[in-house]
Protein backbone atom coordinates (compact mmCIF):
# COMPACT_ATOMS: atom_id res chain seq x y z
CA UNK A 1 0.00 0.00 0.00
CA UNK A 2 0.88 3.76 -0.68
CA UNK A 3 0.42 6.60 1.19
CA UNK A 4 -1.54 9.37 -0.37
CA UNK A 5 -0.17 12.84 -0.90
CA UNK A 6 -1.76 14.78 1.75
CA UNK A 7 -0.87 16.16 5.50
CA UNK A 8 -2.55 13.50 7.83
CA UNK A 9 -1.81 15.55 10.82
CA UNK A 10 -3.70 18.64 9.91
CA UNK A 11 -6.38 16.61 9.57
CA UNK A 12 -5.67 15.66 13.00
CA UNK A 13 -5.69 19.29 14.16
CA UNK A 14 -9.40 19.71 12.15
CA UNK A 15 -10.67 16.72 13.77
CA UNK A 16 -10.05 18.02 17.26
CA UNK A 17 -11.76 21.98 16.35
CA UNK A 18 -14.72 20.32 15.00
CA UNK A 19 -14.83 18.04 18.31
CA UNK A 20 -14.32 21.57 20.19
CA UNK A 21 -16.77 23.66 18.04
CA UNK A 22 -14.29 25.59 16.46
CA UNK A 23 -14.14 26.82 12.77
CA UNK A 24 -12.24 24.96 9.93
CA UNK A 25 -11.85 25.32 6.39
CA UNK A 26 -11.62 23.04 3.43
CA UNK A 27 -9.58 24.10 0.04
CA UNK A 28 -10.74 22.65 -2.86
CA UNK A 29 -9.93 22.97 -6.36
CA UNK A 30 -13.47 24.34 -6.99
CA UNK A 31 -13.05 26.96 -4.06
CA UNK A 32 -13.12 26.79 -0.44
CA UNK A 33 -15.27 26.74 2.57
CA UNK A 34 -15.45 27.81 5.82
CA UNK A 35 -17.35 25.32 8.53
CA UNK A 36 -18.47 25.68 11.80
CA UNK A 37 -19.61 22.34 12.95
CA UNK A 38 -23.17 22.61 14.27
CA UNK A 39 -23.30 19.95 16.49
CA UNK A 40 -20.66 20.75 18.81
CA UNK A 41 -21.06 25.16 18.61
CA UNK A 42 -23.11 27.08 20.00
CA UNK A 43 -24.95 30.60 19.10
CA UNK A 44 -22.29 32.80 20.42
CA UNK A 45 -19.78 30.76 18.05
CA UNK A 46 -22.30 30.89 15.09
CA UNK A 47 -22.51 34.99 16.02
CA UNK A 48 -18.46 35.03 15.55
CA UNK A 49 -18.50 33.15 12.64
CA UNK A 50 -21.25 34.41 10.87
CA UNK A 51 -22.30 38.11 11.71
CA UNK A 52 -24.26 38.40 8.97
CA UNK A 53 -26.39 35.54 9.82
CA UNK A 54 -26.17 34.53 6.27
CA UNK A 55 -24.59 31.18 6.32
CA UNK A 56 -26.27 27.92 4.64
CA UNK A 57 -26.37 25.03 6.25
CA UNK A 58 -24.43 22.07 4.72
CA UNK A 59 -26.03 18.62 5.13
CA UNK A 60 -25.47 15.23 3.73
CA UNK A 61 -27.87 13.65 0.61
CA UNK A 62 -29.54 11.27 3.33
CA UNK A 63 -30.45 14.14 5.76
CA UNK A 64 -31.53 16.21 3.11
CA UNK A 65 -34.02 13.52 1.59
CA UNK A 66 -35.30 13.07 5.28
CA UNK A 67 -36.07 16.82 5.49
CA UNK A 68 -38.42 16.52 2.08
CA UNK A 69 -35.76 18.15 -0.08
CA UNK A 70 -34.72 15.02 -2.78
CA UNK A 71 -37.57 16.48 -5.15
CA UNK A 72 -35.38 20.06 -5.54
CA UNK A 73 -32.83 19.75 -8.72
CA UNK A 74 -29.99 20.97 -6.00
CA UNK A 75 -30.65 17.99 -3.60
CA UNK A 76 -31.71 15.01 -5.75
CA UNK A 77 -28.12 14.09 -6.30
CA UNK A 78 -28.52 11.29 -3.68
CA UNK A 79 -24.57 11.00 -2.79
CA UNK A 80 -24.04 15.18 -3.39
CA UNK A 81 -24.11 17.06 -0.17
CA UNK A 82 -26.70 19.80 0.12
CA UNK A 83 -26.53 23.23 0.85
CA UNK A 84 -29.73 25.26 2.92
CA UNK A 85 -30.76 28.54 2.09
CA UNK A 86 -30.01 30.61 5.72
CA UNK A 87 -34.00 31.66 6.41
CA UNK A 88 -34.28 34.34 8.59
CA UNK A 89 -36.09 32.11 10.88
CA UNK A 90 -33.30 29.13 10.63
CA UNK A 91 -31.47 29.97 14.05
CA UNK A 92 -28.84 27.70 16.27
CA UNK A 93 -31.86 26.03 17.54
CA UNK A 94 -33.67 25.54 14.17
CA UNK A 95 -30.18 24.46 12.36
CA UNK A 96 -29.32 21.81 15.49
CA UNK A 97 -33.11 20.68 14.50
CA UNK A 98 -31.95 20.11 10.80
CA UNK A 99 -29.04 18.21 11.76
CA UNK A 100 -29.99 16.16 14.32
CA UNK A 101 -33.07 13.18 13.88
CA UNK A 102 -33.59 12.33 16.76
CA UNK A 103 -35.31 14.90 17.74
CA UNK A 104 -37.81 14.85 14.39
CA UNK A 105 -40.60 13.93 16.21
CA UNK A 106 -39.84 16.51 18.72
CA UNK A 107 -39.49 19.58 16.79
CA UNK A 108 -41.60 20.97 14.11
CA UNK A 109 -39.94 22.19 11.34
CA UNK A 110 -41.16 25.85 9.70
CA UNK A 111 -40.11 25.13 6.76
CA UNK A 112 -40.31 25.23 3.59
CA UNK A 113 -36.40 24.34 2.98
CA UNK A 114 -34.80 25.52 -0.03
CA UNK A 115 -31.65 23.65 -1.44
CA UNK A 116 -29.03 25.56 -2.69
CA UNK A 117 -26.69 25.37 -5.54
CA UNK A 118 -23.41 23.89 -4.44
CA UNK A 119 -20.42 26.05 -5.73
CA UNK A 120 -17.45 24.61 -3.75
CA UNK A 121 -18.17 20.77 -4.19
CA UNK A 122 -14.89 18.85 -3.39
CA UNK A 123 -14.49 21.43 -0.07
CA UNK A 124 -18.25 20.01 0.69
CA UNK A 125 -18.36 16.53 0.43
CA UNK A 126 -14.37 16.56 1.77
CA UNK A 127 -16.17 18.30 4.69
CA UNK A 128 -18.66 15.56 5.34
CA UNK A 129 -15.99 12.51 5.12
CA UNK A 130 -14.10 14.61 7.85
CA UNK A 131 -17.12 14.62 10.28
CA UNK A 132 -17.65 10.99 9.64
CA UNK A 133 -13.98 10.12 10.60
CA UNK A 134 -14.26 12.97 13.75
CA UNK A 135 -17.48 10.81 14.75
CA UNK A 136 -19.38 13.88 14.56
CA UNK A 137 -22.80 15.05 12.94
CA UNK A 138 -22.28 15.67 8.84
CA UNK A 139 -23.67 19.03 9.43
CA UNK A 140 -21.86 22.95 9.19
CA UNK A 141 -22.97 26.82 8.54
CA UNK A 142 -21.00 26.96 5.91
CA UNK A 143 -19.46 30.06 4.41
CA UNK A 144 -17.07 30.48 0.84
CA UNK A 145 -13.80 31.72 1.80
CA UNK A 146 -11.02 31.13 4.71
CA UNK A 147 -12.60 32.28 7.79
CA UNK A 148 -10.80 30.03 9.86
CA UNK A 149 -7.19 29.37 11.42
CA UNK A 150 -6.64 26.15 10.07
CA UNK A 151 -7.01 25.58 6.50
CA UNK A 152 -6.91 21.96 5.07
CA UNK A 153 -7.22 20.19 1.90
CA UNK A 154 -9.24 17.32 0.53
CA UNK A 155 -5.66 15.19 0.08
CA UNK A 156 -5.11 15.83 3.67
CA UNK A 157 -8.20 13.55 4.92
CA UNK A 158 -7.49 11.01 2.45
CA UNK A 159 -4.20 10.75 3.75
CA UNK A 160 -5.72 10.52 7.38
CA UNK A 161 -7.53 7.43 6.62
CA UNK A 162 -4.54 5.67 4.65
CA UNK A 163 -3.89 2.70 6.79
CA UNK A 164 -0.51 2.38 5.37
CA UNK A 165 0.68 4.55 8.70
CA UNK A 166 -0.07 1.64 10.57
CA UNK A 167 2.30 0.09 12.65
CA UNK A 168 2.92 -2.72 15.34
CA UNK A 169 3.19 -0.88 18.76
CA UNK A 170 3.54 -3.76 21.25
CA UNK A 171 2.91 -7.40 21.75
CA UNK A 172 2.49 -10.10 24.70
CA UNK A 173 1.31 -12.93 25.96
CA UNK A 174 -2.81 -13.31 26.73
CA UNK A 175 -4.42 -15.72 28.07
CA UNK A 176 -8.14 -15.48 27.77
CA UNK A 177 -11.46 -17.60 28.51
CA UNK A 178 -11.50 -19.35 25.75
CA UNK A 179 -8.31 -19.72 24.02
CA UNK A 180 -5.46 -19.73 26.79
CA UNK A 181 -2.75 -20.10 24.32
CA UNK A 182 -3.12 -16.54 22.78
CA UNK A 183 -1.19 -13.86 21.74
CA UNK A 184 -2.12 -9.90 22.06
CA UNK A 185 -0.75 -7.38 18.97
CA UNK A 186 -1.46 -3.64 19.49
CA UNK A 187 -1.54 -1.68 16.36
CA UNK A 188 -1.89 2.28 15.97
CA UNK A 189 -1.25 5.18 13.67
CA UNK A 190 0.36 8.74 14.65
CA UNK A 191 -3.32 10.44 14.03
CA UNK A 192 -5.64 8.73 14.82
CA UNK A 193 -6.11 7.93 19.00
CA UNK A 194 -7.33 4.22 19.08
CA UNK A 195 -5.51 1.58 18.80
CA UNK A 196 -6.53 -2.12 16.69
CA UNK A 197 -6.28 -5.26 18.01
CA UNK A 198 -4.81 -8.41 16.98
CA UNK A 199 -5.12 -11.65 18.94
CA UNK A 200 -3.27 -14.72 17.76
CA UNK A 201 -4.47 -18.05 18.72
CA UNK A 202 -2.69 -21.36 18.43
CA UNK A 203 0.33 -22.50 16.75
CA UNK A 204 0.91 -21.31 13.44
CA UNK A 205 0.70 -23.76 10.40
CA UNK A 206 1.34 -23.72 6.65
CA UNK A 207 -2.62 -23.69 6.27
CA UNK A 208 -4.44 -19.72 6.02
CA UNK A 209 -5.80 -18.63 8.83
CA UNK A 210 -9.13 -18.47 10.04
CA UNK A 211 -9.56 -15.01 10.49
CA UNK A 212 -12.32 -13.02 12.69
CA UNK A 213 -12.58 -8.83 11.39
CA UNK A 214 -14.68 -8.09 14.69
CA UNK A 215 -15.29 -4.19 14.43
CA UNK A 216 -15.80 -2.44 18.06
CA UNK A 217 -19.22 -3.40 20.10
CA UNK A 218 -19.10 -1.27 23.34
CA UNK A 219 -22.57 -1.92 23.90
CA UNK A 220 -22.82 -5.37 22.73
CA UNK A 221 -19.28 -6.68 23.83
CA UNK A 222 -18.48 -5.09 27.01
CA UNK A 223 -22.59 -4.47 28.17
CA UNK A 224 -24.06 -7.40 26.96
CA UNK A 225 -26.67 -5.77 24.56
CA UNK A 226 -29.34 -8.17 22.94
CA UNK A 227 -29.71 -5.58 20.40
CA UNK A 228 -27.28 -6.88 18.18
CA UNK A 229 -25.53 -10.11 18.13
CA UNK A 230 -21.28 -8.39 18.55
CA UNK A 231 -21.01 -10.38 21.63
CA UNK A 232 -21.78 -13.60 21.01
CA UNK A 233 -20.29 -12.98 17.40
CA UNK A 234 -16.98 -11.65 19.31
CA UNK A 235 -16.91 -14.56 22.15
CA UNK A 236 -17.85 -17.63 19.41
CA UNK A 237 -15.19 -16.60 17.23
CA UNK A 238 -12.76 -16.97 19.80
CA UNK A 239 -14.07 -20.41 19.71
CA UNK A 240 -13.94 -21.27 16.15
CA UNK A 241 -10.50 -20.23 16.23
CA UNK A 242 -9.36 -21.86 18.66
CA UNK A 243 -11.08 -25.24 17.14
CA UNK A 244 -9.62 -24.57 14.12
CA UNK A 245 -5.73 -25.10 15.77
CA UNK A 246 -5.02 -21.38 13.96
CA UNK A 247 -5.95 -18.25 13.40
CA UNK A 248 -6.21 -14.20 14.28
CA UNK A 249 -8.93 -12.08 15.33
CA UNK A 250 -8.20 -8.49 14.32
CA UNK A 251 -10.48 -6.28 16.43
CA UNK A 252 -10.73 -2.78 14.97
CA UNK A 253 -11.96 0.07 16.83
CA UNK A 254 -14.81 1.01 14.37
CA UNK A 255 -17.55 1.39 16.82
CA UNK A 256 -20.94 1.57 15.02
CA UNK A 257 -20.03 0.75 11.44
CA UNK A 258 -17.51 3.37 11.63
CA UNK A 259 -19.39 6.37 12.57
CA UNK A 260 -18.58 6.20 16.57
CA UNK A 261 -20.51 5.41 19.78
CA UNK A 262 -22.43 8.43 20.17
CA UNK A 263 -23.50 8.29 16.70
CA UNK A 264 -24.50 5.01 16.98
CA UNK A 265 -26.61 5.61 20.21
CA UNK A 266 -28.51 8.18 18.38
CA UNK A 267 -29.19 5.54 15.76
CA UNK A 268 -30.76 3.71 18.60
CA UNK A 269 -32.29 6.30 19.21
CA UNK A 270 -34.54 5.97 15.89
CA UNK A 271 -34.88 2.71 16.03
CA UNK A 272 -36.98 2.76 19.02
CA UNK A 273 -39.12 5.50 16.82
CA UNK A 274 -39.33 2.09 14.45
CA UNK A 275 -36.33 2.33 11.87
CA UNK A 276 -34.27 0.25 10.62
CA UNK A 277 -30.37 -0.02 11.17
CA UNK A 278 -29.82 1.34 7.68
CA UNK A 279 -32.64 4.04 7.45
CA UNK A 280 -31.17 5.34 10.76
CA UNK A 281 -27.55 5.83 10.06
CA UNK A 282 -29.30 7.61 6.30
CA UNK A 283 -31.21 9.56 8.68
CA UNK A 284 -28.69 11.00 10.77
CA UNK A 285 -26.64 11.76 7.34
CA UNK A 286 -24.08 8.64 7.64
CA UNK A 287 -23.38 5.82 5.26
CA UNK A 288 -24.95 2.29 5.65
CA UNK A 289 -21.78 1.18 6.30
CA UNK A 290 -18.31 3.62 7.24
CA UNK A 291 -15.84 1.05 8.16
CA UNK A 292 -12.64 0.86 6.52
CA UNK A 293 -11.49 -2.65 6.21
CA UNK A 294 -8.10 -1.51 4.68
CA UNK A 295 -7.13 -1.00 8.25
CA UNK A 296 -7.48 -4.97 8.73
CA UNK A 297 -5.63 -6.19 5.48
CA UNK A 298 -2.38 -3.42 7.02
CA UNK A 299 -2.61 -5.30 9.81
CA UNK A 300 -2.56 -9.17 8.50
CA UNK A 301 0.51 -7.57 6.08
CA UNK A 302 1.87 -6.51 9.57
CA UNK A 303 1.44 -10.07 10.77
CA UNK A 304 3.15 -11.49 7.78
CA UNK A 305 -0.17 -13.50 6.58
CA UNK A 306 -1.32 -12.51 2.99
CA UNK A 307 -4.14 -15.37 2.66
CA UNK A 308 -6.77 -16.14 4.88
CA UNK A 309 -10.18 -18.05 5.66
CA UNK A 310 -12.49 -15.37 6.80
CA UNK A 311 -15.01 -15.86 9.13
CA UNK A 312 -18.24 -13.47 8.23
CA UNK A 313 -21.65 -13.33 6.71
CA UNK A 314 -20.43 -10.00 4.66
CA UNK A 315 -19.24 -10.32 1.52
CA UNK A 316 -17.76 -6.71 1.29
CA UNK A 317 -15.29 -7.48 4.14
CA UNK A 318 -14.37 -10.22 1.78
CA UNK A 319 -14.15 -7.70 -1.10
CA UNK A 320 -12.61 -5.00 0.90
CA UNK A 321 -9.45 -7.54 2.19
CA UNK A 322 -8.92 -8.75 -1.55
CA UNK A 323 -9.17 -5.14 -2.99
CA UNK A 324 -5.77 -4.06 -0.61
CA UNK A 325 -4.22 -7.22 -1.60
CA UNK A 326 -5.26 -10.06 0.72
CA UNK A 327 -6.59 -13.21 -0.96
CA UNK A 328 -9.15 -15.05 0.83
CA UNK A 329 -9.63 -18.70 -0.09
CA UNK A 330 -12.61 -19.44 1.95
CA UNK A 331 -15.21 -17.44 3.48
CA UNK A 332 -16.69 -19.56 6.42
CA UNK A 333 -19.94 -18.28 8.08
CA UNK A 334 -20.11 -17.57 11.33
CA UNK A 335 -24.21 -17.69 11.91
CA UNK A 336 -25.42 -17.62 15.94
CA UNK A 337 -28.71 -17.83 17.36
CA UNK A 338 -31.33 -15.03 16.92
CA UNK A 339 -33.24 -13.24 20.32
CA UNK A 340 -36.27 -11.47 20.46
CA UNK A 341 -34.47 -7.66 20.43
CA UNK A 342 -31.99 -8.11 17.73
CA UNK A 343 -34.35 -10.60 15.30
CA UNK A 344 -35.43 -7.55 13.39
CA UNK A 345 -31.43 -6.56 13.34
CA UNK A 346 -30.55 -9.77 11.50
CA UNK A 347 -33.25 -9.59 9.09
CA UNK A 348 -31.87 -5.97 8.24
CA UNK A 349 -28.54 -7.48 7.44
CA UNK A 350 -29.84 -10.10 5.97
CA UNK A 351 -32.05 -8.28 3.57
CA UNK A 352 -30.83 -4.49 3.15
CA UNK A 353 -26.81 -4.89 3.49
CA UNK A 354 -26.39 -8.39 1.59
CA UNK A 355 -25.02 -10.45 4.91
CA UNK A 356 -25.07 -14.26 4.26
CA UNK A 357 -26.45 -16.99 6.82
Amino acid sequence: MTTTAGDAHKTALAIDALRRGWPIAIAGADGTLALLPIETADPLRLAAFDPAGVAPVLLSAGRAATLKLANQREAAEPDAPVLIERAPWIDFATATALSDPQFDLDTPFKGPFRAMPVAALEAASAALTLARIGRVLPAYFAISGEQAALVLTPADIVAHEDAARLAIATRAHLPVADAEDAEIVAFRTPEMPGEHIALLIGQPDDRAPLVRLHSECLTGDVLGSLKCDCGPQLDGAIRAIRDSGWGILLYLRQEGRGIGLINKLRAYALQDQGFDTVDANTRLGFAVDSRNFAVAARMLELLGQTRVRLLTNNPQKVAQLEAAGIAVSERVPHILPANPHNERYLATKRDRTGHQF
